[in-house]
C-alpha cells in the first residue's frame, strides 16, 4: 500500500499538502473528475457535498475522499496512487561543436518538468532533475491554467521556483535553455495569457525571452526559446530540430501526444504545424479509473483465448489504467467484438471490465474517441494543405513519454495513427534533446507556418469522421 503521512500545523487544504508529492488535480479543484481520490488510513477527513456527488456510499464508507475539497488540521495517513511518477529524460546522442562551460536544458511540460546538466566540452550529461509541474494544482489542461492565470501571478511564481530549484540542485551553469508550449512560455516569462483564452488563440509576443545571470535566482544567462504560433511552442521547435526534419527532402511528420496535441508535417523547404485540444485522455486524465503510469496501473492489454489479458506495472493489484493501457484495451475490445466501431459497448454493456475492479465506462471510451479524433483530423488537414497523402509520409516521429510507450499497432487499430506502422518511430523527449542542442549553438531558422485548425471549415467534419474506430483489425497491420 502506498501511503503519505501528513501533519499540518493548522487547518490546511489537502491540495496544498499533497501537491509536493505529485498528486494532480485534473479538473483544477472543481471536484468533478474523481482524479484526486485518496483513502484515509489513519485519522479523519470530513465528507463534503462534492464528495457525496462524486463518490458512492460504498467508497465513502471505505474511506475514500476527494483531496481537492478536503482540509485537515490533524495528522492523517492517506493511501495515494499518484505520487510515484516516471518522467522521461533523454540520452540520445547528437552532433555538436564543443565549447567551454556547463549548460542546463529544461523541458517545461504541462504535466512534467525535466532538466539535464551538460558538459559543453564533451556533451556528457552530468546530472538529471525531474519533477511534476506544480501548476497542476490549478488544472491539468492549458485552458484551466489560462483561466486561473488571468489577473493572478501565482502560476508564474510557482513555475519559476520549481525550475529554479532544479537548476540549483544541478549546481547551476553558464547557460540555461528553456523550452515549453506557448502558454508555459508566457506563464514563465510573466507575459499576458489573455490572448489564449479565446479565438483565434494567437498571442502577439512569441519571441525568445532572455534573462540575465541571477535575474531569476540562479547563475548563468537563461533563454526561453521562441514559440511558433498558437499553442505550438518552443518544445515543438526543439523537437523538429532534434528529429532532423529540416534536413529531409522527403515528407516527415512529428506528433507530440500530450494534453495539447501538436502536429508538424513537411520537409526542408516547407513545414506546417498545428495544435489541437486533445485533452488529457492520453495521460488517462478524465478517465474514471485513470492514473499515471506508476505501480498498480494497467499498462498493457492483449487478447488471449478470446479474453482480455492485462499487465500491471509492478506486478501488483491493479488500481487503475494509464494511457497506454487505455488505448490497448480499446483496441483489444474491438478485435474481440466487445465494442462496436461507434464506440458503444456490445450487448448494451455499461462497462468494459479489465482486471480486478478496474473497468472502462462508456464515458471513458468517449474521452479517448475525442482525443484521437482531434489528432487524426489535424494530421489530415495538414497533409491536405500540402497536397499529400498518408502514403507520402516517409517517417512519423512520436514525441514525448506517451509516444515513447504507446503500442503502435494498437494506436493504428483505434485510428489514432493512419501512417504505415513501419514508418512510425518513437522518439523520446525530443523537446529536451533540442534544448540541449541549442546550448551549443542557436537552432537555425526554419520555414514553418502555423495553421489554426479552428478556422479551417473542414476541421469539424473531419473531426466527426474520425470519431469512429476502424471496422477492420486489418487496418492495424
Amino acid at each position: 500500500m502506498r501511503v503519505v503521512r501528513l501533519a499540518p500545523p493548522s487547518l490546511t487544504p489537502l491540495s496544498q499538502l499533497l501537491t509536493p508529492y505529485g498528486v494532480e488535480f485534473p479538473c483544477g479543484g472543481a471536484g468533478v473528475c474523481r482524479g484526486c481520490r485518496v483513502r484515509v488510513v489513519e485519522g479523519m477527513l470530513a465528507v463534503t457535498p462534492q464528495m457525496e456527488q462524486c463518490l458512492t456510499r460504498e467508497e465513502l464508507a471505505e474511506g475514500w475522499r476527494l483531496a481537492c475539497c478536503a482540509e485537515t488540521a490533524e495528522p492523517v495517513v492517506l493511501e495515494v496512487a499518484q505520487w510515484e511518477a516516471s518522467i522521461l529524460a533523454d540520452e540520445t546522442p547528437f552532433p555538436f561543436t564543443p565549447r567551454e562551460g556547463r549548460g542546463i536544458a529544461v523541458d517545461i511540460g504541462t504535466t512534467t518538468l525535466a532538466a539535464q546538466l551538460v558538459d559543453l566540452s564533451t556533451g556528457e550529461v552530468l546530472g538529471v532533475e525531474t519533477a511534476l509541474n506544480p501548476q497542476a494544482l490549478h488544472g491539468s489542461d492549458l485552458m484551466s491554467r489560462v483561466e486561473f492565470a488571468m489577473g493572478d501571478g501565482r502560476l508564474t511564481r510557482m513555475i519559476r521556483e520549481a525550475v529554479g530549484g532544479m537548476v540549483n540542485n544541478l549546481g547551476g551553469a553558464d547557460v540555461v535553455t528553456l523550452v515549453g508550449n506557448s502558454v508555459m512560455q508566457h506563464l514563465f516569462c510573466g507575459r499576458d495569457v489573455t490572448p489564449f483564452a479565446s479565438a483565434p488563440f494567437e498571442a502577439p509576443d512569441l519571441g525568445e525571452a532572455v534573462f540575465q545571470p541571477n535575474e531569476l535566482g540562479w547563475s548563468g544567462e537563461t533563454r526561453f526559446l521562441e514559440s511558433i504560433g498558437g499553442f505550438v511552442g518552443s518544445d515543438i521547435l526543439a523537437g523538429i530540430h532534434a528529429c532532423g526534419m529540416p534536413l529531409h527532402r522527403e515528407l516527415t511528420a512529428l506528433i507530440d501526444l500530450g494534453t495539447n496535441g501538436e502536429i508538424v508535417v513537411g520537409n526542408k523547404d516547407r513545414m506546417l504545424c498545428a495544435s489541437t485540444a486533445a485533452g488529457p485522455a492520453f495521460e488517462a486524465g478524465r478517465i474514471r479509473m485513470g492514473m499515471r503510469a506508476t505501480a498498480g496501473a494497467i499498462a498493457h492489454v492483449h487478447t488471449r483465448d478470446g479474453r482480455l489479458q492485462c499487465s500491471v506495472i509492478g506486478d501488483e493489484e491493479p488500481h487503475g489504467v494509464c494511457g497506454s493501457g487505455l488505448i490497448e484495451s480499446v483496441a483489444a475490445a474491438l478485435d474481440l467484438g466487445l465494442m462496436q466501431p461507434s464506440g458503444r459497448l456490445a450487448g448494451g454493456a455499461k462497462t468494459l471490465p479489465l482486471m480486478g475492479d478496474v473497468a472502462l465506462s462508456q464515458s471513458d471510451i468517449r474521452e479517448l474517441q475525442l482525443a484521437k479524433a482531434a489528432i487524426a483530423a489535424g494530421l489530415r488537414i495538414l497533409l491536405h494543405q500540402l497536397g499529400a497523402e498518408f502514403e507520402d509520409v516517409t517517417r512519423l516521429y512520436l514525441a514525448g513519454a506517451f509516444g515513447n510507450y504507446v503500442d503502435i499497432g494498437a494506436a493504428r487499430r483505434i485510428g489514432l495513427i493512419e501512417v504505415d506502422p513501419a514508418r512510425v518511430q518513437a522518439s523520446g523527449n525530443t523537446a529536451l534533446r533540442g534544448a540541449k542542442m541549442s546550448l551549443f549553438e542557436r537552432l537555425p531558422p526554419i520555414a514553418i507556418t502555423h495553421v489554426p485548425l479552428a478556422s479551417d471549415p473542414r476541421f469539424e467534419d473531419l473531426f466527426m469522421d474520425c470519431l469512429a474506430f476502424p471496422e477492420s483489425p486489418l487496418l492495424a497491420h
